[in-house]
């Protein structure tokens, strides 16, 4: 476009240019025709050519005119060529704006034709959707139409089957009004009579029905609390260990010569009627050899005289001052080692804050014993025992132990009080401050006062496992060895038992069995008859187990 108008624009210039030229060579004729006449062309040729040729000033005249024609051509043209390239430019931009513009239209058009299409899909889709709906509408109606006519039918035999019922109804009516009548006339009673028979016979089975349930809970609850009891008391036996004593009416005191006897009786039987007038023990002097014998109902003062007599053989001056003098020393050593052996006690079993008036008569309880036991070791291991029944239990330990543990303390008194020990001892620990409950245990041990705590009843099962456990007590311990017998007698007479060892204190049984005689099954059949008939034989605490043994060797030397 641009090239174009150059083009253009230079050859405008160059036709003003030619027209100025000619202009200006028309002037000069013009200016020579009037000075001579018309002539020919030739001849104004020629003319021009001479004109031109002798007038230099006129040639100059013309150029400069020619030349400002030509600037001002130029300057027209350039002024032409700059409409010209505006008018391009303005046509550029009307041709693009005429083309967005048909670009635009096309595109609206296209839009156009693109919502007519789908507005002409929509309604076609509209028209399929209302007529599929206008058809399942129908299929619904036609559906609700044959379900009314269904309910109805429904209805129409729901009516007659009532009215068959209501008929079947009163004749069963009917004909139980007359059974019930008949009923009545046969077993002569009415139905309010019939109906109070009825439930007093429903009342009785109900009662008895219950009476057994509770008869039932209460004996499992019996077993259960005999179990736990069982296993409570069990476990308390397995965790206490302690020695067995032998009971001693008299002590023995080893002289170191036959001579010394002579010594002991003095002259006339003046010292030994000094020393029991002093101390209060009968010495018995008879034919053992190197050796005296103390008696006396009261332990301790058996013992202050046996530790007198001892000071007196080791002394050798054996005299009525020297017997007074070695008495006074030897109850104050008594003293010292009671109250010791009550501390000792004490610490023992855990206990700290106690009078010591009960000290000193614990400690005095070492000095006595008890069918053979000794009351002071019975007291502590009483102790331990209902310290642990207390931790199996959950109850305070420290309580258990200090009932158990003073409930023989009157035993320290019964030679100088009157009365029973349980009461006796009650009454000493009510004197130095122990408390109620430690008070009821020591005087229901043994039943003189009715149990009302459950600390009392864990004293008497405290007392009762330390004395009658196997070799605690002398009586005991003879009918703890039957019994072990008699437990290893059940067990050898079944057939086929080839030896039978009591194990566990009597709490096991172990039968060993002949192999070749006795097979597994037969082996449990033995089992489960020894434990019978030590059921229903015996009586024991607790339980024992039954081990049957059968075991089979194969026995061969290489050589």
């Amino acid at each position: 476009m641009n090239g174009s108008g150059a083009v253009l624009a230079l050859a405008i210039v160059g036709c003003l240019a030619a027209i100025a030229a000619l202009s200006v060579l028309v002037v000069v004729l013009r200016r020579g025709s009037l000075q001579t006449p018309p002539r020919t062309a030739a001849e104004r040729r020629e003319d021009a050519q001479l004109t031109v040729a002798d007038n230099p000033q006129a040639t100059s005249e013309v150029q400069t005119y020619a030349a400002e024609l030509r600037t001002q051509a130029e300057r027209e043209a350039a002024d032409i060529l700059s409409r010209v390239e505006s008018a391009a430019t303005a046509a550029g931009e009307t041709r693009k704006e005429a083309e967005a513009a048909a670009t635009a239209a096309r595109e609206e058009a296209t839009a156009a034709r693109e919502e007519a299409r789908s507005a002409r899909e929509e309604a076609r889709s509209a028209k399929e959707e209302t007529r599929r709906v206008r058809a399942e509408l129908e299929r619904r109606e036609d559906r609700l139409v044959e379900r009314e006519q269904r309910m109805d039918e429904l209805a129409r035999r729901a009516e007659q089957r009532a009215a068959d019922l209501d008929a079947r109804k009163e004749e069963l009516d009917k004909l139980g009004v007359e059974r019930r009548q008949e009923l009545e006339r046969v077993a002569g009673l009415s139905s309010d009579q019939a109906k109070s028979e009825l439930v007093s016979a429903i009342e009785n089975q109900a009662k008895r029905d219950a009476a057994r349930i509770v008869r039932d809970i209460e004996a499992e609850a019996q077993r259960e609390g005999n179990k736990r009891a069982r296993k409570v008391v069990t476990l308390a036996i397995q965790r206490i260990a302690s020695e067995q004593t032998s009971e001693s009416v008299v002590s023995v005191l080893h002289l170191p010569g036959d001579e010394m006897k002579g010594r002991i009786i003095g002259r006339e039987g003046r010292n030994i009627r000094a020393f029991e007038a002093v101390t209060g023990v009968n010495l018995i002097i008879d034919d053992t050899p190197e050796a005296v014998l103390l008696s006396c109902f009261d332990p301790v003062r058996r013992e202050t005289g046996r530790l007198t007599l001892e000071r007196l053989v080791l002394d050798g001056r054996i005299h009525p001052q020297r017997i007074e003098e070695a008495y006074e020393r030897s109850k104050a050593e008594i003293e010292a080692l009671c109250v010791r052996a009550g501390e000792d006690a004490l610490i023992d079993v855990g206990i700290t804050d106690m009078h010591p008036e009960l000290t000193n008569l614990l400690g005095r309880l070492r000095y006595r014993t008890s069918y053979g036991q000794n009351v002071l070791k019975h007291l502590v291991e009483s102790a331990h025992i209902a310290g642990m029944m207390a931790s199996e239990l959950g109850m305070d330990m420290v309580l258990l132990k200090r009932c158990t543990l003073l409930h023989d303390i009157g035993k320290a008194l019964t030679h100088e009080v009157q009365g029973s020990h349980a009461l006796i001892g009650a009454e000493i620990a009510r004197k130095y401050g122990e408390s109620e409950d430690v008070v009821h245990a020591i005087e229901a041990h043994h039943n003189e006062v009715e149990v009302r705590t459950v600390e009392a009843v864990l004293t008497q099962a405290a007392d009762a496992i330390s004395g009658s456990r196997p070799g605690a007590r002398r009586e005991s311990l003879e009918a703890y060895v039957r019994r072990l017998e008699r437990l290893e007698a059940i067990a050898n007479a079944q057939e086929g038992v080839d030896k039978v060892f009591a194990m566990q204190a009597g709490r096991e049984i172990r039968v060993m069995v002949k192999p070749g005689d006795v097979d597994d099954i037969q082996a449990q059949v033995i089992a489960r008859d020894v434990a019978k008939r030590i059921e229903d034989e015996l009586t024991y605490p607790g339980q024992i187990r039954v081990t049957v043994i059968r075991e089979s060797r194969a026995i061969e030397f290489a050589r």
